[in-house]
Parts: structure tokens; C-alpha cells; sequence
């Protein structure tokens, strides 16, 4: 019984180690480190984007701040940015040229 024991633990072992070897190799492949590296790029692009959303997110916070200050301080309603930057983003119409 203890030998039966003892064969099913090594038998379990070796599937284990069997299963991680050929993992770890697949991923040594070039198609696995391809796939490991655009991962990795993927999670930085959506840190990056993240980041980029709270900056604008404390940014507007702020000025929003700057301008009930200014309102409290003077009593002179400040233009908001959202109206100049509006007109800012929007895209520029070329003219057309006249065809000759």
C-alpha cells in the first residue's frame, strides 16, 4: 500500500513537472515571447491611458477650484475652459480650391 502510495505522488509529480516544462519551452518559443511581450505593451498602454485620464481629471478639478476662487474673490464670473477649448478641438475647415 505504501508503495502504491508513493508511485501515484511520483506519478502526480511528473505530470506536474511534465506540464510546466513544456509551458516554460513554449514560452521560450518566438511565438511565445511574441505573445508575452504584446501583453506586456497592452498593460502599459492601458496604464498610460489611465494615468493620462486622472491628470485631465485633476486638472479640470483644479481649475474648476481656481475658478470659484477667482468668482469668490471678485465677484467676476471667469469664461470656463470648456468654451475656449471647445472651438480649439474642433477640426478646421479647409476652403476648397477652385479647380482651373
Amino acid at each position: 500500500m505504501k508503495r502504491l502510495f508513493w508511485l501515484g505522488v511520483g506519478v502526480a509529480a511528473g505530470v506536474a513537472l511534465s506540464r510546466k516544462a513544456a509551458e516554460t519551452a513554449r514560452q521560450a518559443t518566438p511565438a511565445g515571447l511574441a505573445s508575452n511581450l504584446g501583453d506586456a505593451v497592452r498593460e502599459l498602454a492601458g496604464a498610460v491611458g489611465s494615468f493620462g485620464a486622472e491628470v485631465r481629471a485633476g486638472m479640470n478639478e483644479r481649475e474648476q477650484e481656481l475658478h470659484d476662487m477667482v468668482e469668490e474673490r471678485t465677484g467676476v464670473t471667469a469664461p470656463r475652459a470648456e468654451g475656449r477649448h471647445a472651438a480649439a478641438r474642433r477640426p478646421v475647415r479647409r476652403a476648397r480650391r477652385a479647380e482651373g
